[in-house]
């Protein structure tokens, strides 16, 4: 992801996965220990997916959740076009969502 990140000139703070937290997704405290790491409260955190089970278990840790669409993730017509729950937002793509967050 870092080298990726460069590459493409992503002005990313920050790669967390689950690494920092010692555990897997869903476990709360992958979800907190990503908060813990900027020293922000949840509520000031936003889990961007493409899987409604990934923001289900993020909002229940408290943080607010946007599910950006991936239709064609698994082959044609075999992914998640919109959320199966409700979610804070919802996008086609990254664009789509900054143009939502006013980025």
């Amino acid at each position: 992801m870092v080298d990726l990140a460069r590459r493409n000139g992503f002005p990313w703070d920050a790669i967390l996965g689950a690494e920092i937290a010692g555990d897997y997704k869903p476990n709360a405290r992958v979800y907190l220990a990503a908060c813990a790491a900027f020293d922000l409260p949840p509520g000031d955190c936003m889990m961007v997916a493409a899987h409604t089970n990934d923001l289900l278990a993020a909002a229940k840790c408290g943080l607010r959740t946007a599910h950006v669409a991936r239709p064609n993730e698994r082959g044609p017509g075999r992914g998640e076009a919109a959320p199966t729950a409700p979610v804070d937002a919802a996008a086609r793509d990254l664009e789509d969502l900054a143009a939502k967050s006013d980025a």
